[in-house]
């Protein structure tokens, strides 16, 4: 299952599919990238008091965890590697449309924008474009594309993409 749509707007970067409306707890799913192919399992962790999704490779390999944050004024979501919180995401409490700002433990902070619900938003670091993601690629419902721009960090921009999911999607 292939992207519908090609960017000729600068090099490429990678791009990859994911489910809509993925998040629950205990659910596993895999993000596969534009040739179909699986390139990252999404491990949602059941029985755990706070919400938890491993990002794994396909070998199993632990990349990124995504854990909720509790007893804060605002939800969180802390994105750990290694046992350290390298980024942590919430909702902007300015404007009307949907913005999550996205602080990182090392380099500019980033921003999400746009209709996050719909999947159609970018993330951006120092006003460019590191990923943008978009339903309008694909003909079968229920999915939508992460374009990550070349030479971003990948699992990183993956594992934000899965905690605003996580924060959007709350039952």
């Amino acid at each position: 299952m292939g992207l519908l749509r090609h960017r000729n707007d600068g090099p490429d970067g990678e791009r990859f599919v994911m489910r809509e409306k993925l998040l629950s707890i205990g659910d596993d799913y895999w993000i596969e990238n534009d040739r179909g192919e699986r390139a990252f399992k999404v491990d949602g962790k059941a029985f755990r008091v706070r919400e938890t999704f491993v990002l794994q490779t396909p070998a199993g390999e632990e990349v990124a965890r995504i854990q909720e944050r509790k007893l804060s004024i605002r939800d969180k979501v802390a994105i750990e590697r290694d046992d350290h919180t390298v980024a942590t995401v919430h909702k902007a409490l300015v404007g009307i449309r949907d913005r999550f700002a996205i602080d990182l433990e090392h380099g500019a902070d980033m921003k999400a924008h746009g209709n996050v619900v719909d999947h159609e938003y970018e993330i951006e670091r120092d006003g460019d474009t590191v990923a943008t993601i978009s339903k309008k690629w694909f003909r079968i419902r229920d999915a939508y594309g992460v374009d990550v721009a070349a030479g971003e960090d990948v699992p990183l921009i993956l594992a934000i993409t899965v905690a605003i999911d996580s924060l959007t999607t709350r039952r």
